[in-house]
């Protein structure tokens, strides 16, 4: 049992932990300063998670929740960065560090897989390491078959690996308390890996299914992306109808408008116009729209 939270005990944490972040905070706006032999972060000076457990005297949780923070302010100053050279090169670090502190901070393992598996510049684009941290999380928590679930999701999403993702849904639908729809999932993405059908299906289960606000928006920008990617195929069709009958690509939507190939400019889900590249007769998303960017490997489905 705990001993009582003293007014001392509070302090002394609160300053410690301010003690830390403002130094890590002062770093990553000098990077130059010079850094202790063996730090080689200008972001972590404290990286070890048994270290920073010992220094946080017992409050993990509120340790873990700031280093949550940092993961977050990381993430997002890097995604909304224009520099050319932008790098997530601390996001994996941190977010270690967090479930190292806190072993039960669900939230963390698996928005923080997100954050790692999501294609770059949006993302770290590292799939590899958002099942480490996942998995990091199973071992944890070996009966919880959110982060089975999720792991399946990478190597279906990002991973395009349909043989991983069914083994990993079938493990999720063995573990306590997972929804039956679990188990049906392994067949179909073996059977209609490479379809976007499929992924519709999933993506439409966890929106149905999930209990965080977080993952249901998560599963309907993915539902919208889908529909975005089906819209630009019919929309190359009658780029290619055009293509036939005058021998060349459109050069504007106008053309196709004009020979009632369209019925005005087309809009994605989110109302932003598409792109058309008058060179090759590709259609995509504009450079402002939110729905950017489409994953990769999802565009291979059809």
């Amino acid at each position: 049992m705990r001993p009582p939270v003293t007014l001392t005990a509070l302090m002394t944490m609160a300053l410690l932990l301010a003690s830390v972040v403002g130094l890590q905070a002062l770093r990553d706006q000098r990077p130059s300063l010079p850094l202790p032999a063996g730090a080689d972060s200008p972001v972590l000076y404290v990286q070890s998670g048994s270290v920073m457990k010992r220094a946080a005297l017992s409050y993990d949780a509120l340790a873990a929740d700031i280093y949550w923070m940092r993961a977050l302010q990381h993430f997002g100053q890097t995604k909304l960065s224009s520099a050319p050279g932008k790098r997530y090169d601390y996001l994996y670090p941190l977010l270690d560090l967090t479930t190292s502190l806190d072993p039960d901070f669900e939230v963390a393992y698996r928005f923080g897989a997100v954050f790692l598996a999501e294609e770059f510049p949006g993302g770290a684009g590292r799939p590899d390491l958002a099942i480490a941290l996942l998995e990091k999380g199973l071992a944890a928590r070996p009966d919880n078959w959110k982060y089975a679930q999720d792991i399946a999701f990478v190597h279906y999403w990002w991973g395009h690996d349909f043989g991983q993702a069914a083994d990993w849904f079938t493990r999720a639908s063995r573990l306590p308390d997972a929804p039956n729809w679990l188990a049906p999932m392994a067949a179909v993405t073996l059977t209609q890996g490479g379809n976007r059908a499929s992924a519709r299906q999933l993506w439409t289960q966890v929106m149905n299914n999930a209990e965080a606000d977080w993952l249901v928006d998560q599963a309907r920008f993915r539902l919208l992306q889908l529909d975005a990617m089906d819209q630009i195929d019919a929309i190359e069709a009658r780029v290619k109808i055009f293509k036939a009958r005058t021998g060349e690509w459109p050069r504007a939507w106008s053309n196709l408008i004009g020979v009632g190939l369209l019925q005005g400019v087309p809009v994605d889900p989110r109302t932003f116009p598409y792109e058309l590249n008058p060179y090759w007769g590709t259609v995509g998303l504009a450079r402002e729209s939110t729905l950017n960017p489409l994953p990769a490997a999802a565009l291979e489905l059809k």
